[in-house]
């Protein structure tokens, strides 16, 4: 295999293939642990092997396919083959499918390496299932949390139930932690699930940094009324201000560089046609590549917010419930990244990640660096996910010569 036409064929195979698991007949949903999950984590291991990797699945359900000794120092490649309800089938596994062809090419070559490469195929990257959070890659980085085992999903089935009915093993996760001392960096190949890069006209993109984010669940309190007899001034009403709250998160939003602010669900209490809102809830869900720059948002939010209350003689409460810190791409993986990306002939643009991935959890193990493709119309979480098949041939091809300018870097 020696030219983007073939490796984009090699991918897209890939993904075909593994988009025909699913729990649901007639759409794409393939959760952590499930019937579907497991099934495509065998034909993923057996695809592993067709490449000349020899592959396993782990005790939390990873597929890891391995070039190069055990012991040796290793560059981690990875993504997830978990998805969301309804899901397009190259979210997560059109990185999986990238590096099974790039270090499918060095087996099928035989060029030596100086570092092993591990093919990391996580289970839980969209946590939908179970309340965890990126959970398979955080044991392979050594930060999985003691708690998840016994955490439920919505029938009640624990975790570590779960689990063993896949075949793995609650109990021997911990074993699963890499050496960081052997472990010499993380690359992700993942559609860029936004319209950037398709409005620049680059196939490419190599991530900057994964957005720190902050959410919260907030109530505003104000007074239940006739819709027709009271007054206009002597209203508290709950959802009008809520109102003119959204539209300031929403302009704190827009004020910051890269950051994004959105209100993603909101309620409205007693919600009918003739009575003024009494009470309302809504959710805040704000992003940015810097910390200074979240921090900052964060403090205009909760500012902005309760003056508003105030001046409409409302109450308002609000409650944050994740905290997650911005993680900066390695600038030597950066750097690979781009020269792997020119090397096959397009220039990428540098971009920060607004959605979470793998490598936030791989973060705490090594340095990672990530390459966004182009998906068309920035669609996602959505089975009109799209990517073109020559995109998927150049970013493949991106991550191999990725991986020969760390060779080369390094001699």
């Amino acid at each position: 295999m020696s030219n983007t036409a073939e490796r984009a064929a090699r991918v897209m195979e890939i993904c075909a293939r593994l988009s025909a698991f699913t729990d649901e007949p007639g759409r794409l949903t393939r959760l952590y642990l499930s019937p579907a999950h497991k099934a495509a984590a065998h034909e993923t291991r057996a695809i592993m092997t067709g490449a000349g990797l020899d592959a396993r699945i782990d005790a939390v359900g990873n597929v890891v396919g391995r070039l190069g000794p055990e012991g040796a120092p290793t560059l981690y490649l990875g993504s997830h083959i978990d998805t969301v309800v309804d899901a397009g089938r190259y979210d997560g596994t059109l990185g999986v499918a990238c590096a099974i062809v790039a270090a499918g090419e060095i087996a099928a070559t035989g060029r030596a390496l100086p570092f092993a490469l591990e093919v990391l195929a996580f289970g839980d990257e969209e946590n939908v299932r179970f309340p965890t959070s990126l959970s398979t890659s955080k044991a392979a980085a050594g930060g999985y949390d003691a708690g998840y085992p016994d955490v439920r999903d919505d029938h009640g089935v624990t975790l570590a139930e779960a689990l063993a009915a896949f075949g793995g093993d609650a109990a021997a996760i911990p074993a699963l932690a890499r050496d960081p001392a052997k472990s010499l960096g993380y690359l992700e190949i993942h559609i860029e699930q936004g319209p950037v890069l398709e409005a620049r006209g680059a196939p490419l993109g190599v991530v900057t940094a994964i957005n720190a984010a902050w959410r919260a669940n907030c109530r505003v309190v104000g007074e239940a009324g006739h819709a027709g007899t009271a007054p206009m001034d002597m209203r508290r009403d709950a959802l009008a201000g809520a109102a003119r709250m959204i539209a300031a998160i929403e302009e704190i939003g827009r004020a910051h560089p890269d950051a994004v602010a959105t209100v993603g669900r909101i309620s409205a209490d007693p919600g009918a046609v003739n009575v003024i809102a009494g009470q309302v809830a809504f959710t805040i869900d704000a992003r940015a590549p810097r910390e200074e720059t979240l921090a900052a948002m964060i403090a205009e939010i909760e500012a902005a917010c309760p003056r508003i209350a105030g001046e409409r003689g409302l109450d308002f409460e609000c409650t944050p419930y994740v905290r997650s810190p911005a993680t900066p791409m390695d600038a030597r993986l950066q750097a690979a990244l781009a020269e792997g990306a020119r090397r096959v002939g397009t220039q990428p643009l540098l971009l920060p990640s607004g959605a979470g991935h793998d490598a936030v959890a791989m973060s705490r193990l090594c340095p990672v660096g990530m390459i966004f493709v182009r998906c068309e119309r920035g669609i996602s979480h959505n089975p009109a996910e799209n990517v073109l098949p020559e995109d998927a041939g150049l970013a493949a091809g991106a991550l191999l010569e990725a991986i020969f300018a760390l060779v080369d870097s390094a001699t």
